[in-house]
């Protein structure tokens, strides 16, 4: 890694809001953050939009004074972090971004690519996205974000099995679990690894926690899919449990 990529300007957006260049933490206030996350996640966007999106209970004279008034403190005495051509604007290059990184990673694993060539896997196991920001576009970006987390933790759960790396395939999967309780294919990833590591105990014990958390949450059972993936034997024991 050069000087220049060293001492570049990073936005985190997994978890805590941050936002350094080298080791130096720049706090930039409220509403500089919010600029600066909306265009970390969205690229670009007009002033008339970004200001509506940001300031969307003030008139609309009061909320491009607002966004002036941000874009005034994030180039004080530094160079520029936000780009504007016309109308148009957008988060500077030299800005590195754990959410954008994110999403590439995932979108690389869910698209089968090899996984070493995966930009940074290891952010699938960062916090969630601005916790604590309850904006609707915000929501709106966390939830899409985790849309996309999940179906990459559960790629890649499945191909480091396939790979005999099950202590890497069951982190995946668990972590998997832990962003979504619900999801049957987090839980089948799971059950995979360990029927793979012939801990067949272990599997139907999980089976069994997750069928009784989707009975009390949704009053459901489990896909016959789930209980195929054990042996016959098992599958006929699972069948009467549950009848019981």
């Amino acid at each position: 890694m050069s000087t220049a990529d060293t001492f570049a300007p990073r936005l985190c957006l997994l978890g805590r809001f941050t936002l350094t260049c080298g080791p130096t933490v720049l706090d930039v206030g409220t509403a500089a953050q919010r600029l600066l996350a909306y265009l970390g996640l969205r690229h670009h966007g007009t002033r008339t939009v970004v200001a509506g999106t940001l300031w969307p209970d003030v008139p609309e004279e009061r909320a491009h004074g607002s966004l002036r008034t941000a874009l005034w403190r994030l180039h004080r005495g530094r160079e520029p972090l936000v780009c504007s051509a016309g109308d148009a604007l957008s988060l500077a290059e030299s800005v590195t971004v754990d959410a954008r990184t994110l999403m590439d990673s995932a979108l690389h694993v869910v698209d089968a690519s090899p996984l070493a060539l995966a930009p940074s896997p290891e952010l699938f196991f960062a916090g969630d996205l601005l916790p604590g920001w309850d904006e609707d576009w915000v929501l709106f970006e966390r939830e899409r974000l985790r849309q996309l987390r999940l179906h990459a933790l559960d790629a890649l759960a499945h191909r480091l099995l396939a790979e005999g790396h099950h202590a890497l395939a069951l982190e995946a999967a668990l972590e998997s679990v832990r962003v979504e309780p619900l999801r049957e294919s987090a839980h089948r990833a799971v059950v995979a690894v360990h029927l793979a590591e012939h801990n067949v105990l272990e599997a139907v014990r999980h089976y069994l926690v997750f069928r009784d958390l989707l009975d009390v949450e949704l009053g459901v059972e489990p896909s016959a899919r789930f209980v195929a993936m054990f042996p016959t034997a098992t599958q006929a024991r699972l069948m009467r449990l549950t009848r019981e």
